[in-house]
């Protein structure tokens, strides 16, 4: 990989968020740049933090803004600006309400805070979406009974329903990404139910397809919004099945999700770090816009490392003034990344449909790979990921595996004959201050 000199400065890295795969992810790529990465978690217990590579590990709520009094007392540990990373939603809205006072302390890529509040937004961003002519699905706010009404009528379905935004209280009551609705009494019952987490939810046409019409685009865009560095993947599978999370997908070259992608931030006046997925509509061809997730890396980070694409550190050079990577250009050759226990649910509950056959499986998995959470070098996370999955797969009143004759649905429920679900994946056989603060051995 190509990086900086030795004898070049290199500022810290702040990761927030390391209670996350996207964070124990981005502090691994600066930690093998020889970059000092300070990691902070709201969960200390969490796998993430089990992590050899952060020099410290502190724990804050994140969601608060605890973390904005954290950072400031932090500060001073460094002689120079560190760079600050978030990696979540919440986090990344905490630093843009409060980027004012931060940016004296830190190196920060964002554009303004009413345009991350509108790119996060799910309800808004359509509206942003529909005034500069991009592409999206047929959408619809529900805010009130009478809305659900009104977009029941002409809405076609299936459809999906999402909150405007992941809040913590959302976070609280459901782990489900979105809700999909097949009938306009399924949509009066998901609403009559979310809207309780949520006050305002989106309602979004279904876009038709195989899972291999999912694409994203991953860039960084600098302070005039010219994108230094893009990445395009292809999803090949997701948990749960319908509306879940990619368990692997692939890097790819597709020209009309990369220009998408420069004319949607482009239009935002947008600076940092941008991804957007996209899907190919199998009947239209038209490619449409599904979301975008700003201000924070994403879990293709690193495949972007892996096929010698720095992303994330094409953006550190920049904010530090530093001399930008050569390596920024993606060279096509097919490179992977799984999440292993994520995907091992999604073929086990594909291949007991009828979806996957074990030939399919074995194909997808061969060739050039990265893995989310496993590394030679930094073996800890993977082994307490699958530590704590076993753990609660076994009932502790009796220390034996928990059984069920279910399997879970589109929407997460339960029904039929397969695995207990945990932590929203099924099991295969067999805040407060900067005071509370853990180091972790480098």
């Amino acid at each position: 990989m190509i990086g900086t000199p030795n004898h070049c400065r290199k500022p810290a890295v702040v990761v927030i968020g390391l209670d996350c795969i996207t964070g124990l992810q981005t502090a691994r790529v600066f930690a093998r740049r020889g970059v000092s990465v300070v990691g902070i978690a709201s969960d200390p217990s969490h796998f993430g933090c089990r992590t050899r590579v952060c020099s410290r590990i502190i724990t804050v709520d994140t969601n608060s803004p605890a973390l904005i009094d954290c950072l400031n007392a932090l500060r001073s540990s460094w002689a120079e600006n560190p760079v600050l990373i978030p990696c979540t939603d919440n986090s990344v809205l905490q630093i843009a309400w409060h980027r004012e006072q931060l940016s004296e302390a830190y190196h920060i890529a964002q554009p303004s805070t009413e345009m991350i509040e509108i790119l996060t937004d799910k309800v808004r961003f359509p509206r942003f979406a529909e005034e500069h002519g991009l592409p999206i699905p047929k959408s619809f706010t529900l805010a009130a009974p009478a809305d659900v009404r009104r977009a029941a009528a002409v809405i076609d379905f299936p459809a999906v329903v999402k909150p405007a935004i992941k809040t913590v209280r959302w976070q609280q009551h459901t782990n489900k990404k979105a809700i999909v609705v097949n009938s306009p009494e399924q949509l009066y019952a998901a609403f009559e139910k979310y809207s309780a987490y949520s006050p305002t939810l989106l309602l979004q046409e279904w876009i038709p397809g195989p899972l291999e019409n999912h694409y994203t685009c991953d860039a960084y865009f600098d302070l005039q919004s010219q994108p230094l560095v893009t990445f395009i993947s292809q999803k090949l599978r997701q948990w749960p099945l319908e509306t879940g999370v990619g368990s692997i997908s692939q890097e790819c070259d597709n020209p009309t999700v990369r220009q998408a992608a420069i004319r949607l931030f482009q239009a935002a006046g947008f600076h940092g770090l941008a991804y957007v997925e996209m899907k190919r509509h199998a009947e239209t061809g038209e490619y449409l816009i599904i979301e975008p997730n700003v201000g924070r890396p994403t879990g293709r980070s690193t495949c972007a490392e892996a096929t010698n694409v720095e992303l994330l550190y094409t953006m550190y050079c920049d904010l530090a003034g530093l001399p930008l990577p050569t390596a920024r250009r993606q060279q096509f050759n097919g490179t992977k990344w799984i999440y292993w226990k994520r995907d091992l649910c999604s073929v086990w509950n594909g291949w007991r449909r009828g979806d996957v056959t074990v030939g399919q499986w074995w194909h997808s998995i061969r060739g050039r790979k990265t893995c989310a959470v496993f590394c030679w070098s930094d073996p800890m996370p993977f082994l307490a990921d699958w530590l704590r999955t076993i753990k609660k797969a076994v009932a502790p009143e009796s220390g034996q595996p928990t059984r069920t004759t279910e399997t879970p649905n589109v929407d997460g429920s339960l029904a039929g004959d397969a695995l207990p679900i945990i932590d929203n994946v099924a099991v295969l056989p067999a805040g407060t201050s900067v005071n509370s603060t853990s180091e972790s051995a480098v």
